[in-house]
C-alpha cells in the first residue's frame, strides 16, 4: 500500500544523499516540528471556524501534512517497519481498547470506560 510512495520519497533522498542527515532522531524531530508547522495553522481558529480555516489555508494544510508523511515514512523505512501491518496492528489494538458499546460517542481514556 505504501511501498511505491515510500520508494519514491527515498529514491528523491538517496538521489540528493540526505540520508546521512536522517538519523532516527533527526527524522523523528522533523516530524515533531512539522507537527507543530500543521498545528500553527490552527492557532487562532475556533471548532467553529476549522472548515473555513481549513479552505483558506488548503496548501499550507496538504505540504504539512505531506511534510509529515513523507518524514514519517522515512523514518519507518529505515526502522524496517511495515506501516501497513502497523496501522493494521494499531487499529486491531484500539479496538480492543475501545468496544464500540463502551466508547460509542464517549471521549473518555480505555481506562475509564
Amino acid at each position: 500500500m505504501f511501498d511505491e510512495l515510500t520508494k519514491q520519497i527515498v529514491d528523491f533522498r538517496d538521489e540528493r544523499d540526505w540520508k546521512q542527515f536522517h538519523s532516527p532522531r533527526n527524522l523523528a524531530a522533523s516530524i515533531s516540528i512539522e507537527a507543530a508547522e500543521l498545528l500553527e495553522l490552527f492557532q487562532w481558529s475556533s471548532d467553529a471556524s476549522a472548515g473555513e480555516d481549513i479552505e483558506r489555508n488548503r496548501t499550507d494544510l496538504e505540504r504539512e501534512i505531506a511534510d509529515i508523511l513523507i518524514y514519517c515514512l522515512l523514518l519507518a523505512h529505515d526502522a524496517g517497519v511495515d506501516v501497513a501491518d502497523a496501522i493494521r496492528n494499531k487499529l486491531a489494538e484500539n479496538a480492543a481498547k475501545y468496544p464500540v458499546e463502551k466508547a460509542l460517542g464517549s471521549r473518555d481514556k480505555y481506562t475509564k470506560l
